[in-house]
């Protein structure tokens, strides 16, 4: 697929994907998610020695300012569910991914926005980062998964309490809320992002995907989280990413991972 909002750089595995639409803030259009769909359905899997994922924004105002209203005033009357679905299926890939993707907020990340750095495994922010999920100011809810996901990271009570205002908080205060894992000084989101990128790629690979899989299940009601660790346990001490690193670690020298 040829990529034209998306912008993918990549550098020895890490991936750095670069919402392009400055003009309209990134604001997620139908070609947009068509694009995130292909990379973390199709091109993300199928990259040999993909160690990570940086989400962020073209420009210094948003990471994604929201979604593409435009699109939504052409909606029919079933096109507003559809839309959602599509939306959630493309956030749940990103969710599911098999290594850990990066939110690099250096803006806005405002309703689809907001719902796109929530889709990511962590959220590291710059400065003038701010969160929040206006729907109900256009008379409408969050689509995407947002009054799941807000919740799981800052609780009921302030959850609700952001959905019915629509007011929006800082990178400060996300961060105490648990929102979002680290701020960082301007313009160092990536940077960052890149690093912490670096010292999970570290570690055991299948380990690293089975924790994220381990922690999903645990929001997923057809699963038993604490019946998928014991089966996800079982199956990292059969791989040779293990017999190495219980290996190194009695050695006391650095494991070299496979990945297998």
């Amino acid at each position: 697929m040829e990529y034209q909002n998306l912008k993918i750089d990549d550098q020895d595995g890490f991936v750095t994907i670069t919402l392009n639409r400055e003009k309209a803030l990134n604001a997620l259009n139908t070609q947009t998610m068509l694009e995130l769909r292909h990379f973390f359905g199709t091109d993300g899997p199928a990259h040999e020695g993909l160690k990570g994922v940086i989400l962020t924004g073209a420009g210094e105002k948003a990471f994604v300012a929201g979604a593409d209203i435009k699109e939504f005033m052409a909606l029919g009357d079933n096109g507003g569910a559809e839309m959602a679905q599509r939306g959630q299926d493309v956030f749940f890939l990103i969710e599911r991914f098999h290594v850990p993707v990066i939110a690099a907020v250096n803006g806005f990340a405002l309703g689809g926005g907001c719902e796109l750095a929530m889709a990511c495994h962590l959220r590291i922010a710059g400065p003038n980062a701010r969160f929040g999920q206006p729907e109900v100011n256009l008379g409408i809810i969050p689509g995407y998964g947002g009054t799941q996901r807000l919740i799981q990271y800052i609780g009921k009570g302030k959850a609700m309490e952001l959905l019915l205002t629509a007011d929006m908080i800082g990178a400060d205060e996300a961060h105490k809320l648990g929102l979002v894992n680290k701020v960082v000084e301007a313009g160092q989101e990536v940077a960052e992002s890149r690093k912490m990128l670096e010292k999970i790629a570290s570690k055991g690979p299948v380990a690293i995907s089975k924790v994220i899989e381990s922690v999903n299940a645990y929001f997923e009601t057809e699963r038993n989280g604490f019946n998928f660790e014991v089966h996800a346990f079982g199956e990292t001490t059969r791989t040779e990413d293990f017999k190495e690193g219980a290996s190194a670690f009695v050695e006391k020298r650095k494991a070299n991972f496979s990945g297998k």
